[in-house]
């Protein structure tokens, strides 16, 4: 009995330390290397286990994984909404890491070598745990995407296989070499495998090494843009309560930094982050006349900003495409507003558990159904800068940033740059806004196109979609950033299997367990089947 609690503690602090060490492997801390240290320890620590005990361990590791890597959302509504949430992405990884268990566990009774054994548990344990990363971004209400494996690699040689194989063909090669590095150590601990270790080593060294040729290009194939992006230094927090008009100001005031900027004469376009006019133009007239007098008079280009509008009953967070002469032409309205943020999902229900907590949130925004391109009229500077056209920009907000349906659904739409508007001023001085430019720089290489991440208070910058970061400014801070950037057309392998790989895998891991669960039942009741 002692021994049995030993060994559990044991691998309860295994999961732990795993889970831990994932947020150390996240920006801003970003020691990417310790991703695979953390993933090995999380599936050594419930290899061989039953299937109460891979629930009880996985639920903890999962605990401890999410509760490191997003502390940063108690600066928002306080513990109980990272606390709740951590809970419920625990449960669900607790469900994936029991899967794992038994997997690892049906492997094991395979007549198989040694070394077979092994690189078939790499395979099935990296498409189980990439098959439940998937449940996780996606459900309930839309999911929460954030927390991938791949989302530590934006520094790394990896980055680049989100281009042939998207967000979660990166994790799926994160998983692959973890498990490898956890088969590995168990092969040592065996001393008499040599063929398993060498062959382990020959597999982590055939993942790793793509990373360093996959081709990226960064060249323009439709020309340059040059963009203005401005960040306000807005306190533009969803229960901040500034002077009004005051978000707006900001940026009209931080504007004029741009023209301090070598290329000042050349821009094309500005961009503001979401949010950054607090006073809806459609319905306040001083708000409407001011834009009007900036668009028309001061900067003469169009400007993109975010801001909350109205359409009947209806409440949308919006992006405006304003034209100098012209006004307002085109909008996308957000298509995935934050669940417990932006609206509230059947809100009776939560309402009875949390009423205080529901009560806070008091208006619920609307879903957009419009797509998210904007088209830049053609102009004889982008003329001369090799533009044929228009230019056809993707826009979309905040957390979209994180979810892969929209980086290929603006991409087929033939989005040539994508405008990423984001707020993030109710996340202080956390990390939260660096593992977003996280995001936003491997939806750059992902997509092939580069992205404008215009923030209210940081981390503003542009990724070209080679993965380089041509410029970024200091955060909380009002600033402005002036920079060419390559107009795309082509379609990046990701963009065209993409979908088709989360399908795949999704299938193959229900096989998987649905064949790892089926090996543990009584050989009478298999029969009966």
């Amino acid at each position: 009995m002692a021994s049995n609690f030993r060994q559990l503690t044991l691998r309860l602090l295994l999961a732990i330390a795993g889970g831990f060490a994932s947020s150390l492997a996240m920006p801003r801390e970003g020691i990417w290397p310790l991703i695979f240290a953390s993933v090995a320890a999380l599936v050594l620590s419930v290899k061989g286990l039953t299937l109460g005990k891979s629930l009880f361990v996985g639920f903890i590791g999962g605990a401890s994984f999410y509760l490191s890597q997003i502390e940063w959302l108690s600066l928002y509504l306080g513990p109980v909404p990272w606390l709740a949430l951590s809970i419920l992405e625990a449960a669900i990884f607790a469900v994936g890491m029991a899967a794992i268990s038994r997997a690892m566990s049906w492997i094991a009774e395979f007549k198989a070598k040694d070394f077979q054994k092994a690189f078939i548990s790499v395979a099935v344990v990296s498409t189980i745990w990439t098959a439940r990363e998937w449940v996780s971004i996606n459900l309930p209400y839309g999911g929460f995407p954030w927390s991938r494996l791949a989302q530590t690699q934006s520094e790394s040689p990896l980055a680049s296989w989100v281009s042939i194989l998207g967000f979660s063909g990166l994790s799926f090669i994160i998983a692959a070499i973890s498990v490898a590095l956890a088969e590995f150590m168990i092969a040592v601990r065996n001393r008499d495998q040599v063929w398993v270790r060498t062959g382990l080593a020959a597999l982590v060294a055939a993942l790793v090494l793509p990373g360093f040729v996959i081709p990226t290009s960064a060249e323009a194939e439709n020309g340059y843009l040059t963009v203005a992006g401005i960040q306000g230094n807005a306190n533009a927090g969803l229960f901040a309560n500034p002077v009004r008009g005051s978000i707006l100001q900001n940026h009209l005031d931080a504007s004029n930094m741009a023209k301090d900027s070598p290329l000042a004469g050349e821009i094309d376009l500005m961009v503001w982050p979401e949010n950054a006019s607090d006073l809806s133009p459609f319905i306040d007239a001083n708000a409407n006349s001011r834009l009007t007098e900036f668009v028309d008079k001061d900067i003469q280009i169009p400007l993109v900003f975010g801001t909350i509008t109205t359409r009947g009953d209806e409440i949308f967070n919006s992006s405006i495409f304003w034209q100098p002469n012209i006004g307002p032409t085109d909008y996308y309205d957000k298509k995935r507003p934050v669940p417990f943020a932006e609206y509230i999902p059947d809100r009776d229900f939560w309402y009875q558990l949390a009423p205080d907590l529901v009560g806070l949130i008091t208006r619920g925004y609307s879903f957009g159904e419009r797509d998210g391109i904007f088209e830049l009229p053609s102009t004889e500077h982008l003329r001369a800068n090799g533009v044929e056209g228009e230019a056809k920009l993707g826009a979309l907000i905040c957390f979209e940033i994180a979810v892969d349906d929209i980086g290929r659904e603006l991409a087929a739409d033939g989005a040539q740059v994508i405008l990423s508007q984001t707020n993030n001023a109710d996340f202080g001085h956390s990390d939260e806004t660096y593992q977003q430019a996280a995001l936003a720089k491997l939806r750059a290489i992902e997509t092939g196109r580069a992205v404008v991440n215009v923030s209210t208070v940081g981390v503003s910058a542009i990724y070209l979609p080679n993965g380089e970061t041509v410029s970024e400014l200091p955060a909380f801070e009002p600033a402005a950033i002036v920079e060419k950037v390559p107009l795309r057309n082509s379609q990046t392998v990701a963009m065209v299997i993409g979908g088709w790989f989360d399908l795949a895998v999704n299938l193959l891991a229900l096989l998987l367990v649905a064949a790892a669960y089926r090996s543990a039942w009584p050989p009478a009741r298999r029969a009966r089947m």
